[in-house]
């Protein structure tokens, strides 16, 4: 690398890199940190300007550079918003890309599909544009989040629904759900992570990008990986029924549905009953810590948005038992 000064003021700064000369010109002369850096810029733009692609072959090879690093089902979830991108976007060459094209593509994703799904698309389509036309800024609007009252299964709801399915393979993992575990989760236990009184979760059963179901060796986080207690009752129904679940995840979900209309209840899908656990351990008042761990939180921002809210059995009994109290104590 050379910095030198030109009869106009400006200082030149010049580095050759396997048979091509990079060139930087400034107005000041930069420090050897600063040099550096400003090359390496024009060294990305250099090579961002021999890339010819369209950006649906821009994401896939994305994907390809995040393989072992994107679980399966992010894949699957990623080809799927790309199917969904209208074909004059796909087909653009990746450096032709604009901000308002961004935009357009967004507002037109965005007319039928939820402010949730308009995010994931535009996370995939902002981390691609950044990885090849690393000089493109966007400010994109995207809808806002409308705030929904999650549903959260009451006490006398699980119960008709483990009444339901008892006798079925679908009671064992219903239970499981109770118990703050995935379907993912539960659907890729076997008696082997079953020690005492103890289960070890560590693995999920998911789509590949094919739609195949796989077993993932590796839980959805760190903190996913975890162990939770068993009372010595419900260990002895697994073991005398010899598995945990055998089929297809999905069917799971069918038969939720189908005995939630056969019973008059609100549709509420297996991951509900993690909202169920976290909702009533935090009726109890076991402190939030120990949810997240048993539930596999890495943070409690689920918490705080959804599974704070009191189920409204615990909440009416709650009040209740406060204004007997005053009642008794403060108005005799």
């Amino acid at each position: 690398m050379k910095i030198e000064k030109l009869k106009s003021g400006s200082y030149r700064i010049r580095k050759m890199y396997k048979g091509i000369t990079y060139t930087v010109i400034t107005d000041y002369k930069p420090s050897q940190r600063e040099a550096i850096k400003l090359l390496d810029q024009e060294m990305d733009k250099v090579r961002v300007s021999n890339i010819h692609m369209t950006f649906a072959q821009a994401v896939n090879n994305y994907l390809e550079s995040k393989d072992n690093i994107l679980s399966p089902s992010t894949v699957r979830g990623y080809k799927g918003m790309l199917n969904n991108l209208t074909d004059n976007f796909t087909k653009m060459n990746i450096l032709d890309i604009t901000a308002l094209d961004v935009q357009k593509e967004i507002s037109k994703y965005s007319k039928t599909r939820s402010p949730k799904s308009v995010k994931n698309a535009h996370g995939l389509i902002s981390a691609v544009l950044k990885t090849f036309n690393p000089n493109l800024i966007l400010n994109t609007t995207l809808p806002q989040k409308v705030k929904k009252e999650p549903y959260i299964p009451t006490d006398e709801d699980v119960k008709k629904i483990i009444d339901a399915a008892t006798g079925t393979r679908f009671e064992i993992p219903i239970i499981l759900g109770v118990y703050g575990l995935r379907r993912s989760e539960i659907c890729a236990l076997t008696l082997d992570d079953i020690s005492g009184n103890e289960i070890t979760i560590n693995k999920a059963k998911v789509q590949d990008d094919e739609g195949k179901w796989i077993i993932k060796f590796s839980a959805k986080t760190e903190d996913s990986t975890r162990k939770i207690y068993i009372p010595d009752e419900f260990i002895h129904k697994i073991m005398e029924c010899g598995y945990i679940y055998k089929g297809d995840p999905s069917r799971i979900s069918r038969f939720l549905m189908k005995q939630q209309d056969v019973l008059n209840l609100p549709h509420f899908s297996l991951h509900k009953l993690r909202h169920y656990y976290a909702s009533m351990a935090h009726s109890l008042g076991i402190p939030d810590q120990y949810i997240m761990q048993a539930g596999g939180w890495k943070t409690d921002n689920v918490l705080k948005s959804v599974y704070r809210h009191a189920m409204d059995d615990k909440r009416n009994e709650m009040q209740e038992f406060a204004a007997e109290y005053i009642k008794d104590v403060l108005l005799k």
